[in-house]
Order: structure tokens, then C-alpha cells, then sequence
């Protein structure tokens, strides 16, 4: 990691190849210019939730079409399993078992204090920590983001406004994200943190303004300004995020309510609707057609042949009916093992869709393994930026560019993840075999660690554990887990940091 000024001294040195890549090609455009990224998140959008992944019930036509004109990746993963610690990863470049974030937290004195609301904020990422936007911005982009933070409050070292956004509107804290109707969203730049009201909501099932659609104005109005010159613009949507919620005028509802049955349920947590599997496909077709229009706002610009789009989610669906969804009626997970909170296949894999012309084949599909430490180099590469030596030696992911050129790459060394919540997990992926460790938590000193072992190849939900008939295959990914957990004073894990 490394402070700002020493930052921008060794971007002012040169870029040298990203991470794991070969050196970038030329990739501006006619007059120059680099290309421009969209950078688009959801949050808890299962794997299986989009048309091109195999959706039956939800129509997603725009996302669809984005997919035949660039490519999907199949095996796709997030850093974690929940939303703060993946944005983390997917801003700063490190494995889970380095990544300062591994889980939701709240520092106890921003909880505790009445005078700071009732949205404290996430933990902050470090000053020191080197983010995709701050790349972005130390090589010239104008850079702004829209929708949900969770990486420090704003004023904190992790305010999105002090790690590379000039802009940034929406939610800083998760807490505040959980209506999508709220009372207010912060405007946040370097010289300024102003709180926008929407005296029209009030924090129940429906109101006057709805997030979303305030993240995509801010989207078209930055795209707009910014037309003339290269930009990084990143929405890490709130939708599908519990509660759920969409505009009574939404189209599709209406649509859905006729077409999906509902049945009865235990409702807990969060806001009820009255008709959650309806609310939750418009959710998701509300989101199509939105990045349809910002798709159209950039070809109407003449932005589209120098643009980067990345659309992908931030984690697996939500389990056990929780707050009215239903991943099992929907197949959100695609039939993987696993939700949200989980190392298995259904909590990490996550779709992905990434369109740019002349540089990614259209109707590319890959299903190289890869994951969100790897972005930043990635990023990086298409751009034609690449990164300093010293940068990329504190990163831990590796540029899959070649992969989305339609270039032969090989298999990364490895994927790893841990996460202390939700019992205390811990996987790593080589290859086609994957080890899972759960309950953690409950390990006592002393103990052995269980640890299954699953041929992905073959198993892809993850229903055989073959640890005790492949040993040797057991060991080596074993030994790998055990070299790249790092321990952390924030988020510790009892049982892999024993002695």
C-alpha cells in the first residue's frame, strides 16, 4: 500500500504490464484518448437471474443483448460472500486473505455514539490503501461512483471522495441501504458532503423517489459532462438488496403479478411485500431496462466504440425467504450449493457480461476462472494503462485481459477466499478442485480442521466431498489455504490463527 504522493510519483514513472499479463496493446482511440469504463455492480443479483445465464421468469432482453455483443464469463467469483468486504476486494486488488475488509462490520464507537445517526458506516478502508479509482484518477479520468459505499462513512479515511472519486452519490452505509426509498443520499466530493432529501419517502414499503432511479440520473448526467474526456464511472447498485422494493408504476410489476403465483411464507427481516416474487423480477427488469437506457445514452454520444462495460454482482442470492425473496423459485443460484454468507459455488459465483468493441469478441464465452482481486490489473490492462511494478507486487490478482480478447490464457495459480462470519469459512480453487471449510468458529484449540474436497468438473454443485479418497489433491490445497491466510487484528479468525 502506499500514500498518495508516493502513488502518483510511481504512475508519473510509467506504467509497466499489468499483473500477470502481457504488455497491453494500443487500445485508444483514433484521437488518443483511452477508453472510457462502466463499471456496473448489483447487489445479491444471483448467478442465474439473467436471461443469458439461463433464466426462465425474469426477462433481462437488454442485458441479454449486451451478452451477444460482448462476452460472459461463466466462472466468475466475487471476492466475499456479502457486500462490503467484496467491494473491497474488487477496489483494491487483494485476495480475501489479505483484503483489510473481510466482513460487514461497524466500528463499536460509531454505533454507540447517538450523534451519528442511525446509519454509523461500514469500517473504513486505510489512506494508504491504493484503489481503482485512484489509478483511474491519477492517470486523468474524471471518476464518480453511484449507489452504495460500505467502505467508510463519509469524512472517514475510507470516504469514497478520499480513494479516487471526485463524485460520489448514494448510500455510504449499508444500514441506510436497506430501503430503497429513503430520506435522504449523500452528495459527497472532496470539498463538499451534503445530505439530498427526498421529502416524498419515509422509510416504508413505497415513496416519492426511488434510489435507483436517482443513481442512473447522476449516471447520464456524468457520462454527459464528462464525454469529452476519458472517465471511470462505477455503480454498485443497491438493487436486488433486501428490502424489496420497486416503484408501483414499474412496468413489469404489474406484468409479473399476472404471470407469477405467489404463495405463502414466514416473513422475517426487512420490509414486507405483498407480492415478493413479483417485486423481485421487476427489481431485476427494472435494472435491465436502466442499463439499457445509459447504453443508449452512450451510443447516442458516440461513446460506445471507446467504452469498457463490465456488468456483474457483488455476491450470491439471498437464502431462506429471507425478507419475501425466493432463490429457489427463481433458480438464482443456477443450481450451485450455497447463498449469500456462503464459500460455496451459490454465495460467490456472480454473472458477468463485459462489452468493448474492437476489443472483446462478440458472443465470447469463457469459463477461465476468475474472481474480483483481479480487476484492478485487468482494468489496467484493457485500458491501456497498465500498472507500476511496485503497485502490482501488492496486488493479488492477475489481468484476465488476454481472456477477454479471446486470447489462450492459463488457469490462474489459484482463487482463495475466507470470510469470519457466518460460522467461519474458508475455500480455495485450483484448477477444477475446490476445498471448503465451514464452522470455523466453533473449531476449539486443539481440534482438527475439517475440510472437503469437491471436483468442480464433475461436481459443479458440490454434492461429493472426495477428501478422503483423493489426499494427496486434499494436501495441496490445503497447504494453499493455509499460505494465504494473513491474520487480521479487525476481523480475526481463531481457528487459522492459532499456533
Amino acid at each position: 500500500m502506499f500514500p498518495a504522493p508516493l502513488l502518483a510519483a510511481l504512475l508519473a514513472a510509467g506504467p509497466a504490464p499489468a499483473a500477470g499479463a502481457p504488455e497491453s496493446p494500443d487500445v485508444h482511440s483514433e484521437d488518443g484518448r483511452p477508453p472510457n469504463v462502466v463499471f456496473i455492480m448489483c447487489d445479491d443479483l444471483g448467478w442465474g437471474d439473467l436471461g443469458c445465464f439461463g433464466q426462465e421468469i425474469i426477462r433481462t432482453p437488454r442485458l441479454d443483448a449486451l451478452a451477444a455483443e460482448g462476452a460472459t464469463l461463466t466462472a466468475h467469483y466475487s471476492g466475499f460472500p456479502v457486500c462490503a468486504p467484496a467491494r473491497c476486494s474488487l477496489m483494491t486488488g487483494k485476495h480475501a486473505g489479505r483484503s483489510y475488509i473481510r466482513g460487514n462490520g461497524y466500528p463499536k464507537f460509531r454505533v454507540k455514539d447517538p450523534d451519528r445517526g442511525l446509519f454509523p458506516g461500514q469500517n473504513p478502508i486505510p489512506a494508504e490503501a491504493v484503489t481503482v479509482a485512484e489509478l483511474f484518477q491519477q492517470r486523468g479520468y474524471a471518476t464518480a461512483a453511484a449507489g452504495k459505499w460500505g467502505l467508510g462513512w463519509e469524512g472517514s479515511s475510507g470516504d469514497p471522495t478520499k480513494q479516487g472519486f471526485d463524485r460520489f452519490f448514494g448510500y455510504v452505509c449499508q444500514w441506510h441501504a436497506h430501503n430503497h426509498f429513503p430520506r435522504f443520499l449523500w452528495d459527497l466530493t472532496p470539498d463538499l458532503a451534503r445530505r439530498v432529501p427526498y421529502p416524498g419517502n419515509d422509510r416504508t414499503l413505497h415513496g416519492e423517489t426511488y434510489s435507483q432511479d436517482e443513481f442512473f440520473r447522476v449516471a447520464d448526467e456524468f457520462v454527459t459532462a464528462h464525454q469529452d474526456e476519458p472517465f471511470f464511472l462505477y455503480l454498485p447498485l443497491v438493487t436486488t438488496h433486501l428490502s424489496l422494493q420497486v416503484p408501483e408504476d414499474e412496468p413489469s410489476l404489474a406484468e409479473y403479478r399476472r404471470t407469477i403465483e405467489e404463495e405463502p411464507y414466514k416473513h422475517t427481516a426487512y420490509l414486507k411485500h405483498p407480492t415478493p416474487r413479483a417485486a423481485y423480477a421487476a427489481m431485476v427488469t427494472r435494472i435491465d431496462r436502466q442499463v439499457g437506457e445509459l447504453l443508449d445514452r452512450l451510443d447516442e454520444l458516440g461513446l460506445t466504440g471507446n467504452t469498457l462495460v463490465v456488468f456483474t454482482s457483488d455476491n450470491g442470492p439471498v437464502y431462506d425467504r429471507l425478507g419475501g425473496g425466493d432463490s429457489e423459485y427463481f433458480n438464482s443460484a443456477g443450481g450451485f450449493r450455497g447463498r449469500k454468507g456462503s464459500v460455496y459455488e451459490g454465495g460467490i459465483r456472480a454473472p458477468l457480461i463485459v462489452r468493448m468493441p474492437g476489443t472483446v469478441p462478440a458472443g465470447l464465452t469463457s469459463d477461465r476462472p476468475t474472481y474480483f482481486a483481479d480487476w484492478l490489473p485487468t482494468l489496467a490492462d484493457l485500458t491501456g494503462g497498465g500498472l507500476p511494478e511496485a503497485v502490482a507486487g501488492e496486488i493479488d490478482g492477475v489481468s484476465f485481459a488476454p481472456t477477454l480478447r479471446g486470447e489462450s490464457q492459463p488457469a490462474p495459480e489459484f482463487l482463495y477466499w475466507e470470510f469470519p462470519a457466518y460460522g467461519g469459512q474458508q475455500a480455495v480453487r485450483v484448477g477444477d478442485w475446490k476445498a471448503v471449510r465451514t464452522g470455523l468458529s466453533k473449531v476449539k484449540p486443539g481440534e482438527p480442521i475439517a475440510t472437503e474436497l469437491y471436483n468442480l468438473a464433475d461436481d459443479p454443485a458440490e454434492t461429493t466431498d472426495l477428501a478422503d479418497a483423493r489426499p494427496e489433491k486434499l494436501a495441496e490445497l490445503t497447504a494453499v489455504m493455509e499460505r494465504e491466510h494473513e491474520p487480521s487484528e479487525l476481523f480475526p479468525m481463531r481457528a487459522l490463527d492459532r499456533e
